[in-house]
């Protein structure tokens, strides 16, 4: 590689670190689940050396420095969840793309046999881990919302005995609630497609997670004001831990 390749190589990893936010570790049963935010929905999950990206937009350039995924979650039809051309440029030949239905229809780049189609209420296993799909949608449900029953999916992810919930785009329904032993959550705030800090918090303190990181805090009117999510949720609750990170720097 010339110097000046190289040189400008360097810079742009020194920058996509930069503007990380920083790295998340999470003991388990046998060793650490490592969990790197990138933007927004988009982040990486390493376990047991397997990595999963979950709803990866950005481009190959926005996960520089990290592994490969072994397997890429897609929990919506919308651009900042599914994007196909990341997807594209990510993958290698051997990873597997798990998304429900309406999200595999987008994905022509995507063998067949590396596809997996989950819809809610339906699991799967890979790479080591249990993943099981279950409903993210819109209140009240009707025609015109922006987030049908069933289109797309949150996850719960069981990796070395913890789990993990990731919302994708949703309002306190009531099968997240429901929850239970919930070690991290990733809960959405933003207005008007998913729901509003009291809305999250409400359902937080419902379901109990042990740890809990906003996340696609985004909306219409800005950044949804997580430090008051925490306050909510703290207000009633002192043993969930909600951390908060800069998804948007």
């Amino acid at each position: 590689m010339k110097p000046v390749i190289f040189l400008a190589a360097l810079l742009l990893s020194a920058t996509v670190f930069a503007q990380r936010p920083p790295l998340q570790t999470i003991r388990a049963n046998s060793g650490a689940i490592q969990v790197q935010p990138i933007t927004h929905a988009t982040f990486v999950i390493t376990y047991n050396n397997k990595t999963f990206y979950i709803d990866p937009t950005g481009g190959a350039a926005a996960f520089t420095g990290l592994a490969k995924p072994d397997v890429i979650l897609v929990t919506d039809i919308h651009g900042d969840h599914n994007d196909p051309k990341t997807i594209d440029e990510i993958k290698t030949a051997n990873t597997i793309v798990v998304a429900p239905k309406a999200v595999a229809e987008k994905l022509p780049g995507v063998e067949q046999s590396k596809l997996v189609v989950l819809n809610n209420g339906e699991k799967t296993d890979q790479a080591g881990a249990t993943i099981n799909a279950i409903p993210m949608y819109n209140l009240p449900e009707d025609a015109e919302s922006r987030h049908t029953k069933g289109r797309g999916n949150g996850y719960v992810i069981n990796f070395g005995g913890k789990n993990f919930y990731i919302s994708g785009d949703t309002e306190d329904i009531p099968e997240m609630r429901q929850l239970k032993n919930i070690d991290v959550a990733f809960v959405c705030m933003n207005l008007p497609y998913t729901m509003d800090i009291n809305q999250a918090a409400s359902a937080v303190l419902e379901f109990k997670p042990k740890i809990v990181y906003p996340y696609h805090y985004r909306g219409q009117g800005g950044l949804s004001d997580v430090n008051g999510f925490k306050k909510l949720v703290n207000e009633k609750d002192k043993s969930i831990d909600v951390r908060l990170l800069n998804w948007y720097p």
